[in-house]
C-alpha cells in the first residue's frame, strides 16, 4: 500500500486532544489532525520526529494529517490505513487465511454493529473485523492501548455471527515491524481480553500481522503468533474452514 499525497517531515510538539496536535513543519508551527483516538503516549512525545501529509479541503481545520512517527522504527499511526492495506491484500490474494475470498462489502452492518468487511467464497460468508495496533513492548504487540467498549462489542457481534451460521475473524494489523508476538492488553482493558478469549473458544479466527513501514508506504511482513494467555496461542485460536 503506497501513501498518497505529499509527505513532509516534522517535529511533534504536543497533543491538544484526541484528534488534534501541534507540530513544527516547514519551519513553522501548525496544527495537525491525528487520525487515531488511541492514547499512544509511548509514541507522541515532545520533540519526536513525525511525518505528515498535506491536506486541503472545505471544512478542514488543519492543513496536515499526522501519519508516521519515528521511535527507533517507523510506525504508522493512521488507524484508517489497516483497512486499506487489508483490502488490497485480500484482493491480491496475499493473505493465506483469506485466499479465495472476495470482498462483498466494506463497512457492513450486522445487527447493531458495523463490521469492516463482509467476505464471500462460494456459499460461504465471513465477517472480518480489522484492528489497528501501534503499541509494542519488548516485542509484544498489545491491543488496545485504551479501554474500548466498541472493540468488545465487535467481538460479541462476531460470536453472534458464528451462532447464525456465518464465519467470523478478527485481524490485528501491527503497524510497525518490531513485533514478535501479539496479545490482548489485559492490564489496560481486561474485559476486551476476556471477550477475545471467549471469541477464540467459540471459533472466531484470530490473526495478527506485522508491517514494514517506509516513507513511501506499508506492507505486510508476515504473521505473528497470537498469545491470548499463557498456554493459549495462535494454534488454538485460529480455526480454519
Amino acid at each position: 500500500m503506497r501513501f498518497k499525497g505529499r509527505i513532509l517531515k516534522g517535529v511533534f510538539l504536543e497533543r491538544l486532544n484526541r484528534f488534534l496536535g501541534r507540530v513544527e513543519v516547514s519551519g513553522r508551527e501548525a496544527l495537525c489532525y491525528i487520525p487515531n483516538p488511541g492514547r499512544m503516549v509511548e509514541l507522541l512525545g515532545p520533540g519526536v520526529e513525525v511525518y505528515l501529509r498535506e491536506e486541503h479541503g472545505p471544512g478542514r481545520k488543519t492543513g496536515y494529517d499526522l501519519l508516521l512517527v519515528r521511535r527507533g522504527v517507523l510506525v504508522s499511526i493512521d488507524s484508517r490505513a489497516p483497512n486499506r492495506l487489508v483490502e488490497e491484500a485480500i484482493q491480491a490474494d496475499l493473505l493465506p487465511e483469506f485466499q479465495g475470498y472476495d470482498i462483498v462489502r466494506a463497512e457492513y452492518t450486522y445487527g447493531k454493529s458495523r463490521v469492516d468487511f463482509l467476505l464471500s467464497q462460494g456459499e460461504r460468508r465471513m465477517l472480518l473485523e480489522v484492528k489497528s495496533c501501534t503499541l509494542v513492548e519488548d516485542g509484544r504487540a498489545l491491543f488496545p492501548d485504551a479501554p474500548t467498549l466498541r472493540g468488545r462489542r465487535h467481538l460479541h457481534t462476531l460470536i453472534s455471527a458464528l451462532e447464525q451460521g456465518l464465519e467470523a475473524s478478527i485481524l490485528f494489523v501491527v503497524q510497525r515491524p518490531d513485533a514478535e508476538r501479539s496479545s490482548p492488553n489485559d492490564e489496560t482493558d481486561p474485559e476486551f481480553g476476556a471477550a477475545l478469549r471467549e471469541a477464540a473458544s467459540k471459533g472466531v479466527g484470530i490473526y495478527a500481522y506485522k508491517c514494514q513501514v517506509t516513507l513511501d508506504g506499508m506492507w505486510f511482513l508476515g504473521q505473528v503468533p497470537v498469545i491470548l494467555r499463557e498456554g493459549m496461542s495462535r494454534d488454538f485460536c485460529n480455526h480454519e474452514g
